[in-house]
């Protein structure tokens, strides 16, 4: 709730506009991405894809600080391309996702600038978006290999600041947070706050079970399939029945995904119903139904839907 306070002459004083915007995430595996989503939104609701492939632009996790609204979005991992799908995931994750407002590059104090560090930095000389610096596990090395990290990082890309973390300690966290609340830009909050919680996991539930598909079916059914979260209802008795569809583009891979019987889908869901009930901490009831929907593979609408960028070739 904000509160407006008397003004002086000059009349009512104007209360804090709101700031809102999208912080792509950057980062090598093991650099500490989920650690420091869960220490900045304060509660776990994360998970890292074992196929860097599976993950698309996802909301990872959304933070209010003081009169900003902060999403964290995950970004995909990078590999040839060669569906339109293929590549509008390699180009959101250079673009700083679809709709994102700031880049943050998180680097392992310990690891440095290894190769794959090398790699992400040649690649962000091309992104435009405004970047930020992320020294993530400064407790497990000394002051003088920080900063020369630091000096390194910054003569090879333009940081407009640099943060030094431990984000399983929560040192520095506040700091980062508090400065990404600034530089997000004015705006409505994307998100109502009564909805913040489930937002994420709804995304999140949706690439678990989309990874299942991926993991049982991956020759059959490559990448032709999306998984939506329709509906997401919090139980009295402390479960959540959660309703997701599966759609693909022909009724042949529609067969598919169902099985003999009804057998795929139901593995299928019975692995996703386990693996989303360990995020949530609660029982999860969940509910898949399969729909056709040709052509979604080249419908842009879609590509937003998952915070893609549609691209034109």
């Amino acid at each position: 709730m904000m509160v407006e306070t008397e003004g002086g002459p000059s009349g009512p004083a104007t209360p804090a506009a709101t700031r809102c915007g999208f912080v792509a995430l950057i980062g090598a595996p093991n650099v500490g991405k989920s650690t420091l989503v869960n220490a900045l939104v304060g509660s776990k609701v994360t998970i890292v894809s074992r196929k860097v492939q599976t993950t698309r632009a996802l909301i990872r996790g959304i933070v209010v600080e003081n009169n900003a609204q902060i999403i964290l979005v995950d970004t995909p991992g990078i590999f040839a391309p060669r569906r339109r799908l293929d590549r509008a995931m390699v180009s959101t994750a250079w673009s700083g996702a679809h709709d994102a407002d700031i880049v943050c590059v998180l680097l392992d104090a310990r690891a440095g600038i290894d190769d794959e560090a090398d790699a992400i930095l040649n690649r962000l000389e091309a992104v435009a978006h405004p970047k930020i610096l992320v020294i993530n596990k400064i407790d497990l090395v000394p002051r003088e290999k920080l900063l020369a990290l630091t000096q390194a990082a910054n003569q090879r890309l333009s940081f407009q600041q640099t943060f030094m973390v431990s984000a399983l300690s929560g040192d520095g966290v506040d700091d980062l947070r508090r400065a990404l609340a600034a530089a997000v830009p004015e705006g409505p909050f994307h998100y109502p706050e009564d909805q913040m919680s489930d937002a994420p996991l709804r995304h999140l539930a949706a690439e678990i079970t989309r990874e299942k598909i991926y993991r049982s079916l991956h020759q059959e059914l490559p990448y032709q399939s999306t998984v939506e979260t329709e509906s997401w209802t919090e139980r009295k008795d402390g479960s959540v029945r959660i309703e997701q569809t599966i759609y693909v583009e022909r009724e042949s891979q529609r067969k598919i995904v169902l099985g003999k019987g009804g057998a795929t889908i139901k593995a299928i869901g019975a692995e996703a119903r386990k693996e989303i009930a360990e995020i949530v901490g609660q029982p999860v009831h969940l509910f898949l139904f399969v729909k056709v929907r040709e052509g979604w593979g080249d419908d842009p609408e879609r590509f937003r839907e998952m915070g893609l960028e549609f691209p034109k070739e």
